[in-house]
């Protein structure tokens, strides 16, 4: 059976059991420390997992060839599908990925994944406190040397939008901004992170931990769709185009969207660092 949005912690332990062809990534990271990522990787993780590193490994910084502007642009497809092959990920491969951050780290890997056209990816469903919770093996230290594999670029699975295509369709019925950053930064009463504070005009606001329960599992199906179909009211789903701060945190609320019974939505990964970047683009507050 191949998991392409959540996996259950008793899901991922059959998988390790029957041993089918499966690699765990620990995507735990910290925006303010860069370095606590690796640490908390380090101190525990499942055991058998890689480490994926949201700087390192998902964004392509320090000069890099990216596809978009923001403070995590992406890395080109080829050059990620080289990364993602030099960590065993073969056509063939079940991923799983997870943090201990409320998915704010790891659904970035999921969403990369799916855009190079690899389906058989899934979300840990309540991320590392609910496989520590329910016993599973842990381990401490580096992870183990992977083998390389052979992995092929297929159609991309998810929709990719420039910040250009968002500007050009900006107050057209035919888009709908959703940014997944909290209210206050959404109103522009805070910015921690970005030069300017705000959000793109008529965006609407549904902050990424509003799709989780208490315990860091995603809500119910029947609770997810009722909670977006409120937040659209009339608004069309298939014209959601999904952003956050730098194109990670967004990821959550397209994910839940699939699991609410949605077809799959577009992401602007430059989201509001690469667009309050350029001053010619207009920023609304409130």
């Amino acid at each position: 059976m191949t998991y392409s949005t959540l996996i259950t912690v008793e899901q991922l332990q059959a998988l390790q059991k029957n041993g089918a062809p499966l690699v765990v990534f620990d995507c735990s990271f910290e925006l303010t420390n860069p370095a606590a990522g690796p640490a908390q990787f380090a101190e525990t993780h499942i055991a058998g997992a890689r480490y994926a590193h949201l700087d390192e490994h998902l964004s392509a910084k320090g000069g890099k060839p990216a596809v978009n502007g923001g403070r995590h642009p992406l890395p080109t497809r080829e050059a990620f599908a080289q990364w993602i092959a030099s960590q065993g990920v073969d056509n063939a491969t079940q991923v799983v990925v997870y943090d201990r951050q409320g998915v704010n780290y790891c659904g970035r890997l999921w969403w990369m994944l799916q855009w190079l056209g690899h389906s058989a990816v899934a979300v840990l469903d309540g991320g590392l406190q609910a496989w520590v919770g329910a016993g599973g093996a842990v381990e401490s230290g580096a992870a183990a040397q992977a083998t390389p594999a052979a992995f092929s670029l297929g159609a991309p699975l998810v929709t990719l939008l420039d910040v250009d295509t968002v500007h050009a369709k900006l107050g057209k019925p035919t888009q709908h901004i959703v940014d997944a950053r909290g209210a206050p930064r959404y109103r522009g009463e805070v910015e921690p992170l970005d030069p300017k504070a705000g959000h793109i005009p008529g965006a609407l606001n549904r902050p990424f931990t509003s799709n989780f329960t208490a315990d860091g599992r995603f809500k119910p199906v029947d609770v997810l769709r009722a909670e977006f179909d409120a937040l659209l009211g009339t608004r069309t789903a298939e014209q959601v185009v999904h952003h956050c701060g730098s194109g990670v945190s967004a990821v959550p609320n397209v994910l839940a969207m699939v699991i609410a019974g949605y077809a799959p939505t577009a992401l602007f990964a430059g989201s509001w660092s690469e667009w309050c970047a350029d001053p010619s683009r207009p920023v609304a507050q409130g």
